[in-house]
C-alpha cells in the first residue's frame, strides 16, 4: 500500500493516503473527545455536548449563546472543535459531533439544517473609492469593479451563498482574489484589490478604519447560519442547547425591531 507519491517538487498523498489521514484524523478527533469527557466527569461536569463549527459562521450570537449555556447549565461542557464543512457533516455521521453551526443548507440525507439567524449583506468599500458616495449602493455597481470573494474551499456556506446573490441579477463577478479568513478578505478590501461582502455580525469583531461599510440598495440578501444534526432522536441537554440557540436570535431580532 502507497500513501504518498513522489514527485520532483517533493510528495503528495496518493488517494489511499488521502483516506487514510481523513480516518486518522477522526480517530484522533474521537480519542481528544474520550479524553476531554473523562476530564469534564471527573471535575463534576454531568454531560458533554461536542459542537463542530463551519470556519465562516460569525462569532458575535455564538458568544451570547455559549455564554447563556454557561449560566442556565454551568454542569454540561460544551466542546467546540472547528472544522471544514465537510468534516463536520462526516462528524456529524460518525457519532463525533452532536450538532454543528455552518452557513449552508445544502446536505446529505440524514443530516437536519435547521435556520437560525439571517444576517443582511453588506458592502465592503476600500475608504476612498468612489462608490462611498451612495448611501447604499446597487448591487449592478457593485459587480462591475473587481471582488475579493471568499475561498469556496475554505468557506463553502459563504461561497455558495455567495453564488446564489450572483446568479440573482446574472453576472458572473470579476473576482480580483480570494480570501481563507475574514481578517484577510478586509486586509485586501483595504489595500485595493477590491470590493466585497459581509454582514454586521462579522464585522462586529473586526472592522479596520481604513475600510467602509455600506448596505446594498434594494436587496434583501442576507447570509443565513444553520444548525445542523443527524435526524432522529436528541439528548435533553441538546435540545436545551437548540432552545437557547433560538431564544437568542428572537432577542437579537426583538432588539433589532425596538433600535
Amino acid at each position: 500500500m502507497t500513501l504518498l507519491s513522489r514527485t520532483p517538487r517533493g510528495a503528495t498523498l496518493t488517494w489511499a493516503g488521502r483516506v487514510f489521514l481523513d480516518d486518522a484524523r477522526r480517530i484522533m478527533l474521537s480519542v481528544e473527545q474520550a479524553v476531554a469527557s473523562a476530564k469534564a466527569a471527573a471535575s463534576g461536569s454531568q454531560g458533554i455536548l461536542r459542537i463542530a463549527l463551519s470556519r465562516d459562521i460569525g462569532r458575535v450570537r455564538l458568544s451570547a449563546l455559549l455564554a447563556l449555556c454557561r449560566e442556565e447549565s454551568p454542569q454540561v461542557n460544551i466542546r467546540l472543535s472547528e472544522v471544514p464543512l465537510t468534516e463536520l457533516v462526516q462528524g456529524l455521521n460518525a457519532n463525533l459531533f452532536d450538532a454543528g453551526f455552518a452557513m449552508v443548507n445544502e446536505v446529505e440525507d440524514g443530516i437536519i439544517a435547521e435556520p437560525l439567524w439571517a444576517d443582511p449583506l453588506v458592502v465592503i468599500l476600500p475608504a476612498r473609492h468612489p462608490l462611498v458616495a451612495f448611501k447604499e449602493v446597487p448591487l449592478q455597481e457593485v459587480v462591475s469593479y473587481p471582488l475579493v470573494l471568499c475561498d469556496p474551499r475554505a468557506c463553502q456556506g459563504c461561497g455558495r451563498q455567495s453564488e446564489r446573490l450572483f446568479r440573482s441579477v446574472d453576472v458572473q463577478p470579476i473576482v480580483a482574489e480570494y480570501a481563507a479568513s475574514h481578517g484577510l478578505m478586509l486586509t485586501l478590501v483595504a489595500a485595493g484589490y477590491g470590493l466585497s461582502f459581509s454582514t454586521a455580525a462579522h464585522l462586529a469583531t473586526c472592522q479596520p478604519a481604513d475600510v467602509v461599510v455600506r448596505p446594498l440598495a434594494g436587496q434583501s440578501a442576507s447570509i443565513t447560519t444553520y444548525l445542523l444534526r443527524t435526524e432522529g432522536g436528541m439528548t435533553e441537554p441538546l435540545k436545551r442547547f437548540i432552545e437557547r440557540a433560538e431564544r437568542v436570535c428572537h432577542q437579537d431580532a426583538s432588539t433589532s425591531r425596538a433600535i
